[in-house]
């Protein structure tokens, strides 16, 4: 089963943290990745810019509203994923609390599902 595990993070913190540091950390999750492809847990895993680079969209009677950065202002946001294969819910969440990123913030791990639509 496939599992999304979203690494909400202070941007604040990671804006703070020194350069040798956030180096350090991208190379421990750098390692993780190369540990999860061994044992076929990984799918897809990226980190993403800070939300001041992003835009919200909404559809609405066919109209298309975008505004830049985040929808609601939060302390953590999201900063990157990872889309792992996991047998069930118990070692996703042990996957996932090896992420070197879980101290300095939350991660969200969540099911992914199947779209089920009659004659597709």
């Amino acid at each position: 089963m496939k599992y999304l595990c979203l690494i909400y993070l202070s941007e604040q913190e990671l804006d703070a943290m020194p350069a040798a540091e956030m180096n350090a950390l991208n190379a421990a999750h750098l390692d993780l990745n190369d540990a999860l492809r061994s044992s076929g847990h990984f799918i897809e895993a990226e980190a993403l810019e800070p939300v001041r680079t992003a835009a919200n969209l909404r559809v609405r009677n066919g109209r298309t509203a975008v505004t830049d950065g985040p929808f609601t202002e939060a302390k953590e946001v999201v900063a990157g994923f990872y889309l792992i294969e996991a047998r069930d819910m118990a070692e996703a969440i042990e996957i996932a609390s090896r992420f070197p990123s879980a101290p300095l913030g939350r991660v969200e791990v969540r099911p992914t599902r199947q779209l089920i639509v009659d004659g597709r």
